[in-house]
């Protein structure tokens, strides 16, 4: 069995084609323009899953927390209701970001319309936080471009939590072909240039606005 990872399929996929962009931008920008927030499928009304984990992690609210790929979340949310201020959002699509930044208004928060395969960051961050997007990095480069990027925003002492999902999870999303990953194989994926141990892993299983369910895989590990 293939040991790396998936992400979350879009609302209610109507045919079995496999979509190939050469264009993330673009193609982020339409799924979040042409598909309300409430009915994409890896919408959460509260970032539950990582909010408890960071709170497991007893991070500081004065940390400098990274959210990739956070695009619309609610991560950002939550964690400015428990007090962080030092908190930036790393994501492909400007729309998504559009999105939150007016929902947060005048929120302490960073916005970065990036790829974080080419991304080049000019600080570092206490807490890297990914939900769903490193198991779309099913190209040995892309891979090699978000991990250049994860060990120039990280410093030793860092906590870095990953979430893709599980072996069982979903294929693909928005048609694009996705990784899944247990456990072991997202550690290993990771920890290919950066030293680091596991602190926690888990599984989580995620509810789509229609019903269905998605198996994820959680790792957190601490930059060596």
């Amino acid at each position: 069995a293939d040991p790396r990872p998936h992400r979350p399929p879009d609302p209610r996929p109507t045919s079995g084609a496999v979509v190939v962009t050469e264009d993330p931008a673009s193609f982020w920008d339409d799924r979040y323009r042409s598909t309300p927030l409430r009915d994409l499928s890896w919408f959460q009304a509260v970032a539950t899953p990582s909010i408890e984990l960071i709170a497991e992690l007893d991070v500081d609210p004065l940390s400098g927390v990274i959210d990739v790929g956070g695009g619309a979340s609610p991560l950002v949310d939550g964690l400015v209701d428990r007090g962080f201020t030092d908190l930036t959002v790393l994501d492909v699509s400007g729309a998504a970001l559009a999105s939150a930044r007016q929902r947060l208004g005048s929120a302490p928060v960073s916005w970065v319309v990036d790829d974080v395969t080419t991304w080049r960051p000019d600080r570092t961050w206490d807490l890297w936080h990914d939900r769903a997007v490193f198991h779309f990095m099913t190209d040995p480069e892309q891979r090699a471009g978000y991990l250049r990027s994860l060990d120039a925003a990280v410093a030793p002492g860092a906590t870095i939590v990953v979430a893709t999902f599980a072996p069982d999870g979903p294929e693909r999303c928005s048609g694009l072909v996705v990784d899944r990953y247990d456990a072991e194989g997202l550690v290993a994926a990771l920890t290919e240039r950066i030293p680091a141990r596991l602190l926690m892993a888990r599984r989580q299983t995620h509810t789509t606005p229609w019903g269905a369910t998605q198996a994820f895989t959680w790792v957190a590990l601490r930059r060596s």
